[in-house]
């Protein structure tokens, strides 16, 4: 919001400079983004009168002018400007003058004809942005006087930042309220005016939804001066506002919008038919506003109705229909109390923003409808004349805002501002706020005005004392604390490791819902849970969950429900077990997968996930540990998985979780087409570890002999790898399985292993010789334990 030093000044005049009054405003919380001053510079630009236009000779856009600057002798003149008139009055400058953007006039020749001086616009005297035209005054300017002097300048325009919640702020009069309860200076015209009604026309006003309008002030206006023109001290005053002068009905409702803080709205009475009555539009409804656009509108918009339907949108825009012109002659001013509740967000569903509904949007006083009227009564009077009618000022006080009180305790004060305010300074304080201020033992009882409707805890309270005592007044602490440095530990792996591991491996994590259908809870655990809800939220919710795969499937279902067909999610988090008087929490990690291996692809033909795919997925996650070659796979039965595709994780003969494919009635059960894999793991069993053991890397090279034995198709290859690398564990570094085979050559039941052994020395560099014994041991041992053939 921007606002005119000068103007503000009229209302709170302080004893500081300017800067300093600009740091104070930043100090209350209306955080001044600049300042701009005027009329600096153009103290030696005076008022002229052009007497005469002619055509440029030899130039077309060009124009002669004859202009009297009061020195008793005519100056000629060459002005581009299109709206150079006779008569007219402008601001001119002599040569030798500095203009503020830099120039220095000079008497110059422009296509042959002298000039003696400039015709200036409002963007060379750095008084706006308009420069299509030379500065019009108003014939009342006196030529020869002061261009500086008329105006009122030099001045200042603060560019404030005003937080939402300082609604009652975006007025000239709720910044010097605040101006004077920070200073101490005397806050003017506080008192509203009264106009004395001359006729006894009224303009009827029904309260229909009470609710959305609970107080609808106005007044009609008979007999105004349709050819009057703003007073050059509101035209320039909602300049530096940032607003154009338009007419007087219409520059007077933005004069008091931004001076008192209530937009109101000005009809001509004779468009008007018949009753008004504020209301909430109906299904169909259309207006035409101000600016020429029709509007559908909402059911949940207020609207403004006469007799001939829409005429308005209430806090946001008027309509044309009723709309004030050159031609009006009687005014019905409306100033309305439209609650925040059903104004905020309205205009911006139709793609709008105007001053009137940020105003009402951030919230207005609900008491200063009636001095809005009042005062633009008294305002169009002195400009255009006419006749005024009574106020009306109808209110629903049921609907109306109400005060409630405050209590503030000294103690909190203290705590939460680190400093202790002598208790009459905090009266005075709240007092200088226009605040009720009752004490007790403990702190005051504090009842706000009608206009600071942000007032409604504690700490809003603390809040303006700590502002007008000044942020600055506060002294600084530095506190200490003792933050002890966490234990770093190497007897288990980060969690965090897991997720960045699984997320790497192209999974998305996901939280779902600890409380799951008892039902759901079974047919995934075998058992009913004894730990029951007293209070579900639902049916659905009842149960604490035994495992983390329901909330998993489910998400899952719900993603192919989407026609996400590839899903790998993972969760980390606690399953719940035992009873109510007894229960235990486990921190699992569980995974699924499903849909194809690979995102898809034209360099890869499309493959299904499968069992050994989820597999090295928890084997990725098992190897973060250091005790990789404790964990086996072991095949098993689950209740929520399909025998023949299950395993328990077990380390150390523990079990420690499980993976596998879903089992087809579960699947059924959520409606899943695609096969599904899980896995779910103990976190504190799975990811227990050791600090690593570094070992000298042999500087001698290594041995590979590949053999290749049949065996029963029931033995495992953890068997036969564990069995090889048992035989020599002092040369054997590894042993790998490259080739299994069944078909034609293999008896039925049997089956073909291919494996490559892998063999060093730390300290020697090993022969053929020790290489056979090696091999000859191997093939012995599988022999003896399995019953195995070396393959030829």
């Amino acid at each position: 919001m921007k606002i005119a030093e000068s103007w503000l000044r009229e209302w709170v005049n302080p004893d500081l400079e300017t800067e300093a009054l600009g740091h104070q405003l930043t100090m209350l919380g209306h955080e001044v983004d600049g300042i701009e001053f005027e009329g600096h510079g153009i103290a030696d630009v005076v008022i002229a009168e052009v007497t005469s236009v002619a055509k440029h000779p030899d130039a077309d856009k060009l124009s002669l002018c004859k202009v009297n600057d009061g020195s008793g002798e005519l100056v000629d003149v060459v002005c581009g400007a299109p709206n150079v008139v006779q008569g007219m009055k402008a601001a001119f400058a002599k040569p030798g003058v500095t203009l503020p953007n830099g120039v220095k006039l000079r008497q110059a020749k422009i296509r042959g004809v002298v000039s003696n001086g400039m015709l200036c616009s409002s963007l060379e005297l750095g008084l706006g942005a308009e420069s299509d035209g030379i500065l019009c005054l108003p014939e009342s300017a006196e030529v020869g006087s002061s261009l500086v002097g008329f105006l009122d300048l030099p001045d200042a325009v603060f560019e404030l930042s005003l937080t939402p919640n300082r609604g009652d702020c975006f007025s000239v009069l709720g910044i010097a309220r605040d101006v004077s309860a920070l200073t101490g200076a005397e806050l003017k015209i506080a008192s509203g005016v009264s106009v004395v009604a001359t006729i006894e026309d009224t303009q009827s006003v029904e309260l229909v939804e009470p609710a959305g309008c609970p107080r609808f002030a106005g007044r009609v206006i008979r007999g105004i001066d349709a050819q009057a023109r703003s007073p050059i001290w509101m035209t320039e005053r909602l300049r530096r506002a940032g607003l154009r002068a338009i007419s007087p009905v219409v520059d007077i409702t933005n004069f008091v919008m931004l001076e008192l803080g209530q937009p109101l709205h000005a009809y001509d009475h004779s468009l008007l038919k018949g009753t008004i009555r504020p209301r909430f539009a109906k299904a169909g409804e259309k207006v035409t506003l101000l600016d020429g656009k029709e509007v559908d509108l909402n059911e949940d918009t207020l609207i403004i109705t006469d007799d001939s339907g829409p005429i308005g949108m209430a806090g946001i825009m008027g309509g044309l229909t009723t709309a004030v012109s050159d031609a009006t002659t009687d005014v019905f001013f409306e100033a309305a109390f439209w609650p925040q509740e059903f104004m905020a967000g309205r205009a911006r569903t139709y793609g709008m923003h105007t001053d009137a509904s940020m105003r009402f949007e951030r919230g207005v006083d609900p008491s200063g409808q009636g001095r809005a009227v009042e005062r633009a009564t008294q305002l169009l009077l002195e400009i255009a004349g006419g006749d005024a009618g009574p106020l009306l000022d109808q209110m629903d006080e049921n609907h109306l805002p109400v005060s409630s009180p405050v209590t503030l305790r000294k103690d909190r004060l203290r705590r939460l501002l680190g400093l202790t305010i002598a208790d009459e300074t905090v009266v005075q304080i709240l007092a200088r706020l226009n605040m009720k201020v009752q004490s007790t033992v403990d702190g005051w009882v504090v009842l706000a005005p009608s206009y600071r409707f942000d007032i409604a805890i504690e700490a809003d309270l603390i809040e303006e004392v700590a502002r007008i005592h000044g942020y600055d007044s506060i002294p600084e602490t530095t506190a200490y604390s003792q933050i002890p440095l966490a234990t770093v530990t190497e007897s288990r792996v980060d969690m965090e490791q897991v997720a960045a591991t699984l997320i790497a491996r192209d999974y998305q994590e996901v939280v779902t819902y600890s409380f799951i259908d008892a039902t759901v809870d079974a047919a995934f655990t075998g058992s009913e849970s004894q730990l029951v809800l007293s209070n579900p939220i639902s049916s659905e919710m009842a149960v604490m969950r035994a495992s983390l795969w329901p909330g998993m499937v489910a998400a899952a279902a719900a993603n192919n429900a989407r026609q996400q067909d590839r899903v790998r999610l993972f969760e980390m988090s606690k399953s719940f077990h035992g009873s109510l008087s007894a229960h235990t929490e486990v921190l699992r990690i569980a995974g699924l997968a499903s849909g194809s291996v690979n995102p898809e692809q034209w360099a890869t033909a499309s493959e299904s996930v499968d069992f050994f795919d989820i597999k090295a997925d928890v084997e990725a996650l098992l190897a973060l540990t250091s005790g990789s070659g404790e964990f086996d796979f072991i095949a098993a039965r689950h209740r929520a998985l399909q025998p023949g595709q299950t395993a328990e994780i077990v380390r150390n003969n523990e079990v420690i979780g499980v993976v596998g494919k879903l089992h087809p009635t579960l699947a059924k059960l959520f409606d899943l087409k695609r096969s599904v894999y899980l896995f779910e793991l103990d976190a504190a069993k799975a990811l227990a570890t050791t600090p690593a053991v570094a070992i000298s890397v042999s500087k001698f090279p290594a041995i590979r002999r590949d053999i290749a034995v049949i065996v029963d198709d029931k033995i495992s290859a953890d068997e036969l790898l564990a069995a090889v690398a048992a035989t020599s564990p002092e040369l054997i570094q590894g042993v790998r399985i490259f080739d299994i085979y069944k078909g034609k050559g293999i008896e039925a039941g049997r089956k073909s292993v291919a494996m490559g052994l892998i063999l060093q020395e730390t300290s020697r560099t090993l022969t053929d010789d020790d290489a056979d014994k090696v091999m000859a041991a191997a093939v012995k041992k599988l022999k003896d334990q399995f019953a195995a053939v070396l393959r030829d």
